[in-house]
């Protein structure tokens, strides 16, 4: 409820006080938040259907961009939107391929692997009984999140009858952003091969070393609890200085990447829950890695 609550302020107080959009960007913003609204109607008729609520995980990496490209091709591609699209492109190509080879996808679109922490969630207390898990499902997992992933890619609309042309700028942000890929493409396949690896010593019938402990705390998890939910709020931080390019100042469409950052303080703490309770030397790991920014001393060891 505070997070829908958020979704809602937040936006509202931050356009209030923002200089008011030129015509054609409402424009271009009704026709987006229908398109984001059809999303998510068919996100909780196909959740609600198959009984698998990770539909909105199938597109989290998929349906920004192609905001961004909606977008950029209604404004008649301008150059800037044409770059963010692109950059938007690349981190939603990245993480669909790391989705997918979780299982996340199947040649059955409704089916495929559902996020192992729903399952933790529907136990709560509060959500007990079909109403109640059904007005959560439709209120924060298919409207909330999609509503939250299209206020992450609106900084692409402050690039619509920008005051400001594309500059040295714009190419620096773009650097920048690839740059959070390529780090959270490191900490994303880390965490793969150990996994992998330790998958493989449990079918074998032994775990040994570090894997006997359960969970990554090596490489850049030795550095931060999260680096990969590190680099994706960042990513988005990032991706909102094209608009602060664009228009000269800060603007309100700074609301995507605020509300991301509280979404994952949510989801980390359900993570850390989930594992301190799983495994007995992760409450050691809390108190001696950072949580996201990877400042800590490296602490791997077998």
């Amino acid at each position: 409820m505070l997070l829908i609550a958020t979704l809602i302020v937040v936006p509202v107080l931050a356009f209030k006080f923002d200089p008011p959009l030129t015509p054609h960007q409402v424009a271009l913003l009704k026709d987006i938040v229908l398109l984001m609204l059809g999303v998510g109607g068919v996100c909780f008729i196909v959740g609600e259907i198959t009984g698998n609520v990770s539909q909105v995980d199938k597109l989290w990496s998929i349906v920004p961009f192609v905001y961004c490209w909606v977008l950029t091709a209604k404004a008649g591609f301008d150059p800037r939107m044409v770059l963010m699209s692109v950059c938007a492109t690349i981190w939603g190509a990245r993480l669909t391929y790391n989705f997918s080879r979780h299982g996340g996808y199947s040649w059955k679109f409704w089916t495929g692997a559902e996020d192992y922490r729903w399952n933790h969630v529907r136990a709560k207390p509060e959500l007990q009984g079909p109403v109640r898990w059904r007005v959560f499902h439709l209120g924060f997992i298919c409207l909330y999140q999609n509503a939250l992933l299209l206020l992450m890619v609106l900084p692409i609309l402050m690039a619509v009858d920008a005051p400001n042309p594309p500059g040295l700028a714009d190419g620096a942000i773009a650097a920048l952003y690839v740059g959070l890929v390529v780090f959270e493409t490191i900490a994303d396949q880390q965490q793969w091969n150990y996994q992998t690896e330790k998958k493989r010593q449990r079918a074998a019938g032994t775990l040994e070393g570090r894997y006997a402990r359960g969970f990554i705390a090596e490489g850049l998890w030795s550095r931060s609890r999260h680096p990969n939910y590190f680099a994706e709020q960042s990513l988005w931080l990032v991706f909102f200085l094209f608009s602060v390019a664009a228009t000269g100042r800060f603007n309100w469409t700074v609301a995507g990447c605020l509300l991301l950052m509280l979404l994952f303080q949510g989801s980390a703490n359900l993570k850390e829950s989930i594992c301190t309770a799983k495994y007995p030397d992760y409450p050691d790991y809390l108190k001696r890695t950072p949580r996201f920014l990877p400042v800590g001393a490296a602490h791997g060891r077998d």
